[in-house]
Protein backbone atom coordinates (compact mmCIF):
# COMPACT_ATOMS: atom_id res chain seq x y z
CA UNK A 1 0.00 0.00 0.00
CA UNK A 2 1.21 3.52 -0.82
CA UNK A 3 0.67 5.95 2.05
CA UNK A 4 1.01 9.68 1.47
CA UNK A 5 1.15 11.97 4.48
CA UNK A 6 0.27 15.63 4.04
CA UNK A 7 0.04 17.88 7.06
CA UNK A 8 -1.63 21.24 7.54
CA UNK A 9 1.42 22.39 9.48
CA UNK A 10 3.71 21.78 6.51
CA UNK A 11 1.32 23.44 4.06
CA UNK A 12 1.08 26.57 6.23
CA UNK A 13 4.82 26.74 6.87
CA UNK A 14 5.58 26.40 3.16
CA UNK A 15 3.11 29.18 2.33
CA UNK A 16 4.77 31.41 4.91
CA UNK A 17 8.20 30.41 3.61
CA UNK A 18 7.21 31.36 0.07
CA UNK A 19 6.61 34.96 1.13
CA UNK A 20 9.94 35.32 2.94
CA UNK A 21 12.93 36.95 1.25
CA UNK A 22 15.68 36.45 3.86
CA UNK A 23 18.78 34.49 2.84
CA UNK A 24 17.92 31.38 4.86
CA UNK A 25 14.41 31.19 3.39
CA UNK A 26 15.70 31.60 -0.17
CA UNK A 27 18.24 28.87 0.50
CA UNK A 28 15.67 26.46 1.96
CA UNK A 29 13.23 27.06 -0.92
CA UNK A 30 15.99 26.21 -3.37
CA UNK A 31 16.80 22.98 -1.54
CA UNK A 32 13.17 21.90 -1.33
CA UNK A 33 12.75 22.50 -5.08
CA UNK A 34 15.61 20.13 -5.97
CA UNK A 35 14.34 16.87 -7.42
CA UNK A 36 14.08 13.70 -5.39
CA UNK A 37 16.59 11.41 -7.11
CA UNK A 38 15.19 8.35 -5.34
CA UNK A 39 12.02 8.88 -7.39
CA UNK A 40 13.71 9.90 -10.65
CA UNK A 41 13.76 6.82 -12.94
CA UNK A 42 17.00 7.69 -14.76
CA UNK A 43 18.88 8.02 -11.46
CA UNK A 44 20.88 5.14 -9.93
CA UNK A 45 19.33 6.11 -6.58
CA UNK A 46 15.95 5.14 -8.00
CA UNK A 47 17.46 1.83 -9.11
CA UNK A 48 18.68 1.15 -5.57
CA UNK A 49 15.22 1.67 -4.08
CA UNK A 50 13.69 -0.60 -6.71
CA UNK A 51 16.21 -3.37 -6.01
CA UNK A 52 15.60 -3.13 -2.27
CA UNK A 53 11.82 -3.26 -2.72
CA UNK A 54 12.26 -6.55 -4.62
CA UNK A 55 14.15 -8.22 -1.76
CA UNK A 56 12.05 -11.25 -0.82
CA UNK A 57 11.78 -10.35 2.87
CA UNK A 58 10.48 -6.86 1.99
CA UNK A 59 7.98 -7.71 -0.74
CA UNK A 60 4.49 -6.45 0.04
CA UNK A 61 5.74 -3.82 2.49
CA UNK A 62 3.88 -0.52 2.57
CA UNK A 63 5.69 2.48 1.07
CA UNK A 64 5.12 5.72 2.94
CA UNK A 65 5.76 9.29 1.77
CA UNK A 66 6.32 11.68 4.67
CA UNK A 67 6.50 15.49 5.04
CA UNK A 68 9.78 17.31 4.49
CA UNK A 69 9.03 19.89 7.19
CA UNK A 70 8.70 18.32 10.63
CA UNK A 71 8.50 19.55 14.20
CA UNK A 72 11.53 19.07 16.44
CA UNK A 73 9.24 17.33 18.92
CA UNK A 74 8.49 14.58 16.42
CA UNK A 75 11.90 14.47 14.74
CA UNK A 76 14.07 14.55 17.86
CA UNK A 77 12.12 14.23 21.12
CA UNK A 78 10.10 11.15 20.17
CA UNK A 79 13.22 9.39 18.92
CA UNK A 80 15.30 9.83 22.07
CA UNK A 81 17.77 12.40 20.71
CA UNK A 82 19.56 13.89 23.73
CA UNK A 83 18.80 17.56 24.48
CA UNK A 84 22.38 18.48 23.53
CA UNK A 85 22.56 16.22 20.46
CA UNK A 86 24.40 17.96 17.61
CA UNK A 87 21.45 17.35 15.24
CA UNK A 88 19.41 19.89 17.22
CA UNK A 89 21.93 22.65 16.51
CA UNK A 90 21.13 25.39 14.01
CA UNK A 91 24.60 24.85 12.60
CA UNK A 92 23.65 21.27 11.74
CA UNK A 93 19.94 21.46 10.84
CA UNK A 94 17.81 23.78 8.69
CA UNK A 95 15.24 25.50 10.89
CA UNK A 96 12.08 26.94 9.31
CA UNK A 97 11.23 28.55 12.65
CA UNK A 98 11.94 27.69 16.29
CA UNK A 99 9.80 24.56 16.22
CA UNK A 100 9.99 23.21 12.66
CA UNK A 101 12.92 21.98 10.59
CA UNK A 102 13.71 20.21 7.34
CA UNK A 103 13.79 16.48 8.08
CA UNK A 104 17.24 15.19 8.96
CA UNK A 105 16.51 11.45 9.00
CA UNK A 106 13.92 9.15 7.47
CA UNK A 107 13.36 7.07 10.61
CA UNK A 108 10.74 9.66 11.49
CA UNK A 109 8.44 7.74 9.17
CA UNK A 110 7.72 5.46 12.17
CA UNK A 111 5.60 8.23 13.72
CA UNK A 112 3.56 8.95 10.60
CA UNK A 113 3.11 5.28 9.79
CA UNK A 114 1.75 4.36 13.20
CA UNK A 115 -0.66 7.31 13.13
CA UNK A 116 -2.19 6.33 9.79
CA UNK A 117 -5.85 5.22 10.24
CA UNK A 118 -5.42 2.05 8.16
CA UNK A 119 -2.34 1.04 10.16
CA UNK A 120 -4.17 1.69 13.43
CA UNK A 121 -6.83 -0.80 12.28
CA UNK A 122 -4.15 -3.38 11.61
CA UNK A 123 -2.67 -2.79 15.06
CA UNK A 124 -6.07 -3.24 16.71
CA UNK A 125 -6.34 -6.56 14.84
CA UNK A 126 -2.86 -7.56 16.06
CA UNK A 127 -1.51 -7.84 12.51
CA UNK A 128 2.15 -7.71 11.55
CA UNK A 129 3.44 -4.43 10.10
CA UNK A 130 6.05 -3.73 7.43
CA UNK A 131 6.97 -0.44 5.77
CA UNK A 132 9.62 1.27 3.65
CA UNK A 133 10.36 4.97 3.31
CA UNK A 134 12.81 6.87 1.13
CA UNK A 135 13.50 10.39 -0.07
CA UNK A 136 15.53 13.53 0.50
CA UNK A 137 16.93 14.55 3.88
CA UNK A 138 18.76 17.73 4.77
CA UNK A 139 21.79 18.38 6.99
CA UNK A 140 24.33 21.17 6.88
CA UNK A 141 27.61 19.64 5.78
CA UNK A 142 31.09 20.31 4.48
CA UNK A 143 31.92 20.79 0.81
CA UNK A 144 33.88 17.99 -0.83
CA UNK A 145 33.48 15.27 -3.45
CA UNK A 146 31.73 12.83 -1.10
CA UNK A 147 29.27 15.05 0.78
CA UNK A 148 26.29 17.26 0.07
CA UNK A 149 23.87 18.95 2.40
CA UNK A 150 20.98 17.36 0.50
CA UNK A 151 21.06 13.61 0.22
CA UNK A 152 18.73 10.61 0.22
CA UNK A 153 17.99 7.90 2.74
CA UNK A 154 16.01 4.69 2.71
CA UNK A 155 14.70 2.92 5.75
CA UNK A 156 12.38 0.10 6.65
CA UNK A 157 10.96 -1.81 9.55
CA UNK A 158 8.99 -4.91 10.46
CA UNK A 159 6.95 -5.30 13.64
CA UNK A 160 5.03 -8.20 15.10
CA UNK A 161 2.78 -8.53 18.19
CA UNK A 162 4.60 -9.68 21.32
CA UNK A 163 2.20 -12.66 21.36
CA UNK A 164 4.14 -14.01 18.36
CA UNK A 165 7.36 -13.97 20.37
CA UNK A 166 10.42 -11.74 20.44
CA UNK A 167 12.09 -11.08 17.11
CA UNK A 168 15.72 -12.24 17.22
CA UNK A 169 18.52 -9.99 16.01
CA UNK A 170 19.43 -12.73 13.54
CA UNK A 171 16.25 -12.00 11.60
CA UNK A 172 17.47 -8.46 10.95
CA UNK A 173 20.87 -9.78 9.92
CA UNK A 174 19.19 -12.09 7.42
CA UNK A 175 17.33 -9.16 5.85
CA UNK A 176 20.43 -6.98 5.65
CA UNK A 177 22.28 -9.90 4.06
CA UNK A 178 19.54 -10.12 1.41
CA UNK A 179 19.73 -6.38 0.72
CA UNK A 180 23.50 -6.45 0.40
CA UNK A 181 23.37 -9.38 -2.02
CA UNK A 182 20.72 -7.64 -4.13
CA UNK A 183 23.01 -4.63 -4.51
CA UNK A 184 26.51 -6.14 -4.62
CA UNK A 185 25.95 -9.70 -5.84
CA UNK A 186 25.97 -13.15 -4.26
CA UNK A 187 29.75 -13.22 -3.81
CA UNK A 188 29.93 -10.08 -1.67
CA UNK A 189 31.90 -10.38 1.57
CA UNK A 190 30.22 -8.75 4.54
CA UNK A 191 30.39 -8.56 8.32
CA UNK A 192 28.35 -7.15 11.21
CA UNK A 193 29.65 -4.83 13.92
CA UNK A 194 27.98 -3.46 17.03
CA UNK A 195 26.76 0.13 16.78
CA UNK A 196 24.68 2.66 18.69
CA UNK A 197 21.60 4.62 17.57
CA UNK A 198 19.21 6.72 19.67
CA UNK A 199 16.11 4.70 18.79
CA UNK A 200 17.27 1.06 18.52
CA UNK A 201 18.84 -1.35 20.99
CA UNK A 202 20.68 -3.54 20.27
CA UNK A 203 22.06 -1.84 17.15
CA UNK A 204 24.48 -2.92 14.47
CA UNK A 205 26.08 -1.92 11.19
CA UNK A 206 26.94 -4.01 8.16
CA UNK A 207 30.19 -3.58 6.26
CA UNK A 208 31.12 -4.97 2.86
CA UNK A 209 34.52 -5.63 1.37
CA UNK A 210 35.24 -3.14 -1.43
CA UNK A 211 38.67 -3.10 -3.08
CA UNK A 212 40.14 -5.03 -0.13
CA UNK A 213 38.73 -2.56 2.41
CA UNK A 214 35.79 -2.87 4.78
CA UNK A 215 33.22 -0.14 4.11
CA UNK A 216 30.18 0.61 6.26
CA UNK A 217 27.02 0.77 4.16
CA UNK A 218 24.00 0.57 6.46
CA UNK A 219 22.83 0.25 10.03
CA UNK A 220 19.92 -1.21 11.89
CA UNK A 221 18.64 -2.56 15.16
CA UNK A 222 15.64 -3.47 17.24
CA UNK A 223 13.31 -0.50 17.93
CA UNK A 224 13.40 0.47 21.59
CA UNK A 225 10.22 -0.31 23.49
CA UNK A 226 10.50 3.15 25.09
CA UNK A 227 10.50 4.80 21.65
CA UNK A 228 7.57 2.69 20.42
CA UNK A 229 5.65 3.67 23.56
CA UNK A 230 6.29 7.36 22.86
CA UNK A 231 4.89 6.74 19.39
CA UNK A 232 1.75 5.23 20.90
CA UNK A 233 2.53 1.57 20.24
CA UNK A 234 2.78 -1.12 22.90
CA UNK A 235 2.79 -4.89 22.66
CA UNK A 236 4.92 -5.02 19.50
CA UNK A 237 8.58 -5.70 18.72
CA UNK A 238 10.68 -6.06 15.58
CA UNK A 239 13.62 -4.75 13.57
CA UNK A 240 14.50 -1.64 11.56
CA UNK A 241 17.25 -0.52 9.19
CA UNK A 242 18.37 2.56 7.28
CA UNK A 243 21.07 3.71 4.87
CA UNK A 244 22.20 6.55 2.64
CA UNK A 245 21.52 6.01 -1.06
CA UNK A 246 24.37 8.20 -2.30
CA UNK A 247 26.89 6.21 -0.32
CA UNK A 248 25.81 2.97 -1.98
CA UNK A 249 25.81 4.57 -5.43
CA UNK A 250 29.29 6.02 -4.97
CA UNK A 251 30.61 2.68 -3.75
CA UNK A 252 28.80 0.64 -6.39
CA UNK A 253 30.01 2.74 -9.33
CA UNK A 254 33.31 3.99 -7.87
CA UNK A 255 31.98 7.46 -8.49
CA UNK A 256 34.65 10.16 -7.99
CA UNK A 257 32.31 13.08 -7.26
CA UNK A 258 28.85 13.16 -5.63
CA UNK A 259 27.81 16.06 -7.87
CA UNK A 260 27.77 13.66 -10.83
CA UNK A 261 24.56 12.13 -9.47
CA UNK A 262 22.81 15.44 -10.22
CA UNK A 263 24.37 15.93 -13.66
CA UNK A 264 22.27 16.62 -16.76
CA UNK A 265 25.23 15.87 -19.04
CA UNK A 266 24.18 12.93 -21.23
CA UNK A 267 27.78 11.64 -21.28
CA UNK A 268 27.61 11.34 -17.51
CA UNK A 269 24.04 10.06 -17.26
CA UNK A 270 24.77 7.15 -19.63
CA UNK A 271 27.42 5.92 -17.22
CA UNK A 272 25.40 6.11 -14.03
CA UNK A 273 24.66 2.40 -13.94
CA UNK A 274 24.78 0.39 -10.72
CA UNK A 275 27.50 -2.25 -10.76
CA UNK A 276 29.33 -0.55 -13.62
CA UNK A 277 32.53 1.34 -12.83
CA UNK A 278 32.24 4.99 -13.79
CA UNK A 279 34.68 6.06 -16.47
CA UNK A 280 35.43 9.71 -15.99
CA UNK A 281 34.48 11.89 -18.93
CA UNK A 282 36.82 14.70 -19.92
CA UNK A 283 37.72 16.33 -16.63
CA UNK A 284 37.82 20.08 -16.81
CA UNK A 285 40.68 21.88 -15.05
CA UNK A 286 40.37 23.15 -11.51
CA UNK A 287 41.13 26.65 -10.28
CA UNK A 288 42.12 27.09 -6.65
CA UNK A 289 41.58 30.21 -4.56
CA UNK A 290 42.11 30.89 -0.84
CA UNK A 291 39.97 33.05 1.38
CA UNK A 292 41.05 34.24 4.82
CA UNK A 293 39.05 36.28 7.31
CA UNK A 294 38.61 37.20 10.97
CA UNK A 295 35.22 36.74 12.63
CA UNK A 296 33.56 36.87 16.01
CA UNK A 297 33.31 33.21 17.03
CA UNK A 298 29.90 33.81 18.61
CA UNK A 299 28.46 34.58 15.17
CA UNK A 300 30.24 31.96 13.09
CA UNK A 301 29.80 28.23 12.50
CA UNK A 302 31.65 26.46 9.66
CA UNK A 303 28.55 24.60 8.45
CA UNK A 304 26.71 27.90 8.07
CA UNK A 305 29.62 29.25 6.08
CA UNK A 306 29.51 26.26 3.76
CA UNK A 307 25.88 27.18 3.03
CA UNK A 308 26.95 30.69 2.08
CA UNK A 309 29.63 29.30 -0.23
CA UNK A 310 27.02 27.08 -1.89
CA UNK A 311 24.79 30.14 -2.32
CA UNK A 312 27.51 32.11 -4.09
CA UNK A 313 29.47 29.47 -5.99
CA UNK A 314 26.86 26.75 -6.44
CA UNK A 315 27.98 23.39 -7.80
CA UNK A 316 31.23 24.88 -9.10
CA UNK A 317 32.60 24.46 -5.58
CA UNK A 318 34.21 21.03 -5.83
CA UNK A 319 35.95 21.08 -2.50
CA UNK A 320 36.60 23.38 0.43
CA UNK A 321 39.34 22.68 2.93
CA UNK A 322 40.25 24.46 6.15
CA UNK A 323 43.95 25.27 5.88
CA UNK A 324 44.42 27.53 8.90
CA UNK A 325 42.55 28.45 12.07
CA UNK A 326 43.88 30.37 15.05
CA UNK A 327 43.10 32.85 17.79
CA UNK A 328 45.23 35.78 18.92
CA UNK A 329 43.42 38.08 21.34
CA UNK A 330 46.23 40.62 21.29
CA UNK A 331 46.12 40.83 17.50
CA UNK A 332 42.44 40.22 16.65
CA UNK A 333 40.60 41.03 19.88
CA UNK A 334 38.77 38.86 22.42
CA UNK A 335 36.39 36.27 21.01
CA UNK A 336 37.72 36.58 17.47
CA UNK A 337 39.32 33.93 15.31
CA UNK A 338 41.07 33.78 11.96
CA UNK A 339 39.98 31.18 9.38
CA UNK A 340 41.59 30.36 6.06
CA UNK A 341 39.92 28.09 3.50
CA UNK A 342 41.14 26.72 0.20
CA UNK A 343 38.36 26.44 -2.39
CA UNK A 344 38.65 24.26 -5.48
CA UNK A 345 36.53 25.63 -8.31
CA UNK A 346 35.67 23.15 -11.06
CA UNK A 347 32.74 22.80 -13.41
CA UNK A 348 31.55 19.36 -14.46
CA UNK A 349 30.56 20.64 -17.91
CA UNK A 350 33.05 23.28 -19.08
CA UNK A 351 36.34 25.03 -18.48
CA UNK A 352 36.12 27.92 -16.04
CA UNK A 353 38.02 31.09 -16.80
CA UNK A 354 40.20 32.97 -14.36
CA UNK A 355 38.02 36.02 -14.84
CA UNK A 356 34.76 34.34 -13.84
CA UNK A 357 36.38 32.58 -10.89
CA UNK A 358 37.91 35.86 -9.75
CA UNK A 359 34.49 37.49 -9.98
CA UNK A 360 32.88 34.69 -8.00
CA UNK A 361 35.61 34.79 -5.40
CA UNK A 362 35.26 38.55 -5.03
CA UNK A 363 31.53 38.13 -4.55
CA UNK A 364 32.20 35.48 -1.92
CA UNK A 365 34.46 37.88 -0.03
CA UNK A 366 31.77 40.56 -0.10
CA UNK A 367 29.05 38.15 1.06
CA UNK A 368 31.34 36.82 3.79
CA UNK A 369 31.77 40.34 5.11
CA UNK A 370 28.04 41.01 5.05
CA UNK A 371 26.84 37.71 6.48
CA UNK A 372 29.36 37.33 9.31
CA UNK A 373 30.72 40.87 9.82
CA UNK A 374 34.04 39.39 8.79
CA UNK A 375 37.27 41.22 8.10
CA UNK A 376 38.86 39.83 4.94
CA UNK A 377 42.63 39.39 5.29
Amino acid sequence: MEIRINTEEQDKLLRDLESRTDAEAIRIKRYLAMKDLSRTPESPLFDITEKVKQVEALKGFDVIHIPEVISTEILFDLFDFAPDHVARSKSDTYYIDEKYVLRTHDTVFWYYYLNNPEIKKRISNKETLGALCYGKVYRKDEIDRKHMNIFHQMGGWYLQPDSMGTMPLESLKDVLHEIVESLFGKDVKYRFLDDTFPYTDPSLQIEVMINNQWVEIMGGGMPKKSVLKKLGLEGYNGWAFGFGLERLAIIGMELPDIRLLWSDDERVKKQLVLGQKFKEVSKFPAIVRDISFIVDTANFAPNNYFDLVRDVIGDMAEEMALIDEYENAAKFGEGKKSYAYRITYRSLTRTLTDTEVNDLHKKLEEETKKAFSAAIR
